[in-house]
């Protein structure tokens, strides 16, 4: 059992805090008007502590709502973000793209401890109570620190559903035997809304993504043609394997991903490989950290009309390409802007896919 909460000596919460304050949801579409969550009275839609959860085969007690959180992902920070809970973010990490644009303003005043994973010493500099995590590496041997560990410091810790199968973290080591959808990722932000005691704001968030994917995915059908996910890296591209969260994305609009069979989420494979799948649509990654040859769209377009392989497949030479950021690809709120930009290119391109269909 792992029992966590409000870390000894650290800082109490301020009154604003306290006080759950009207919020603006933010996990929206930047032209988006969405009216502020309510606050939920005394006594009603309020967390009780102490709360305990069954978190990817750890029990995690929380003992009070944090008030001194770092998130290590780009993925769990937005979700924060989203929730109002921008003056409890100490520190966050391992960034793929800028902030969402609604979220701009919220994350200005927030630090970043690192563009990537943060160092133990940096992530203990943050002085926080609580961490969340997208991804179970940060908890591994080699990785940040150790849930136990930070367990034995009186500091509280959360791993994304997302990533978890089986009471396994899939990205730590285990492996995933089921597709990942929507769900656990709505059970995300439950449960991190529940956490900090704003659980209102969790159900007005869930709501708004949910009726923002079904409008975009209304009407929209691939009618089974190919596509491939390219994340990232030019020499031995990482591409979408049949369970995660960007083949979720074509599931949902009729696409089917060349390498299904997969059950890695990203999993590295050979040109040759993807010559011989030749789908008919590239999912091409727009990744801003720009750490790796081909993280970003350019050098990727470049290198697939340059390639002597690349070049000669069709969807090449026609340029049937769908840019996503890489966070738009992750299991993160963004998956829904995945969505909207996957039913523009449908609706921009859908005649001549019916002419070039056999």
């Amino acid at each position: 059992m792992v029992i966590t909460g409000m870390r000894a000596g650290t800082r109490a919460r301020t009154a604003a805090l306290a006080a759950v304050v009207l919020v603006g949801l933010t996990g929206c579409g930047a032209s988006e008007v969405v009216e502020p969550a309510q606050a939920a009275p005394a006594g009603e839609g309020r967390t009780e502590y102490p709360l305990t959860l069954e978190n990817c085969g750890q029990e995690v007690t929380v003992e009070s709502a944090p008030a001194r959180v770092v998130s290590l992902d780009q993925n769990s920070t937005e979700i924060l973000l989203s929730l109002g809970l921008e003056d409890r973010i100490v520190g966050t990490a391992s960034w793929t793209d800028p902030v969402l644009d609604s979220l701009a303003e919220a994350n200005e005043d927030v630090p970043r401890l690192a563009d990537n994973a943060p160092t133990y010493e940096v992530l203990l500099g943050a002085d926080p109570d609580f961490v969340t995590a997208s991804f179970g590496r940060h908890y591994n041997e080699g990785g940040v620190v150790a849930r136990e560990r930070l367990g034995e410091s009186g500091i509280g810790s959360y791993l994304s559903p997302t990533d978890c199968d089986n009471g396994q973290s899939v990205n730590g080591g285990g492996a995933r035997t089921v597709p990942l959808t929507a769900d656990e990722l709505y059970q995300e932000i439950h449960e991190l809304a529940e956490i900090f005691d704003v659980a209102d704001r969790g159900e007005a968030l869930v709501a708004d993504l949910r009726e923002r994917a079904e409008a975009a995915t209304e009407g929209v059908d691939f009618e089974g043609r190919t596509v491939m996910f390219w994340f990232a890296d030019t020499k031995t591209p990482y591409v979408a394997g049949g369970l995660g969260s960007a083949s979720y994305l074509a599931t949902t609009t009729g696409l089917e991903n060349v390498f299904k069979d997969s059950v890695d989420d990203w999993p590295a494979m050979g040109w040759e490989s993807v010559v011989e799948a030749d789908p008919d649509i590239l999912v091409l990654g727009d990744l801003q950290r720009d750490r790796f040859p081909g993280d970003l769209l350019d050098d990727k377009i470049e290198f697939l009309k340059s390639d002597e392989l690349t070049s000669t497949l069709d969807a090449v030479q026609e340029e049937r390409f769908i840019p996503l950021h890489g966070a738009e690809m992750n299991p993160s709120i963004r998956f829904v802007d995945g969505l909207e930009k996957i039913q523009a290119w449908w609706l921009a391109n859908k005649d001549s896919l019916n002419k070039d269909k056999p």
